[in-house]
């Protein structure tokens, strides 16, 4: 496995990871799954200093091969602005996503310390990141990578006919 920045051949890999989650699970609180536009707008933000990365592998059949891709995306992640007013330009917020059939093999783990490190070298000062209360794989993830609980925010989103918690962690840099 390794970890680059994403390109637009990703994008096919990083829609039909991201829209399973849309449509079948709790971890993101859209309901409308991405079409190639957002994916095109969302990877021209995710430049320079707020990247997005995919973990790959080289395909080794072509069932794994995604269109004329050579590589098998695992997962992706990405570092956006914490919010717009200026005074939180030292701060970042990161989302992982690893496809289904690679969980719990190191993907998730290795994308989020490509993106500390990234965050780092381009001069940030914190990370928040933002999961679902019941996403116990994802706070996890961040708690053995240096990131501290940092509050709950209950019942302030809603997916599925339920409510939903939002746990804050942070890592400072």
């Amino acid at each position: 496995m390794r970890i680059r920045p994403a390109e637009p051949d990703d994008l096919e890999s990083i829609r039909s990871i991201y829209n399973a989650e849309v449509t079948t699970s709790l971890v993101t609180f859209d309901i409308v799954p991405w079409t190639d536009r957002d994916l095109r707008v969302w990877l021209d933000r995710h430049r320079g200093a707020h990247p997005a990365i995919v973990a790959v592998e080289e395909a080794s059949s072509p069932d794994q091969l995604i269109g004329a891709h050579r590589e098998a995306v695992l997962g992706y992640g990405s570092l956006s602005p914490f919010h717009d007013r200026p005074g939180y330009a030292t701060t970042v917020e990161n989302s992982v996503y690893v496809a289904r059939g690679s969980r719990r093999g190191g993907v998730g783990r290795a994308l989020l310390e490509e993106l500390i490190r990234l965050a780092s070298e381009h001069g940030f000062h914190t990370i928040i990141a933002r999961t679902e209360g019941s996403n116990t794989p994802s706070t996890d993830l961040h708690l053995a990578c240096g990131f501290e609980m940092v509050g709950v925010e209950r019942e302030v989103g809603r997916k599925h006919g339920r409510w939903l918690d939002v746990v804050e962690l942070q890592r400072m840099l």
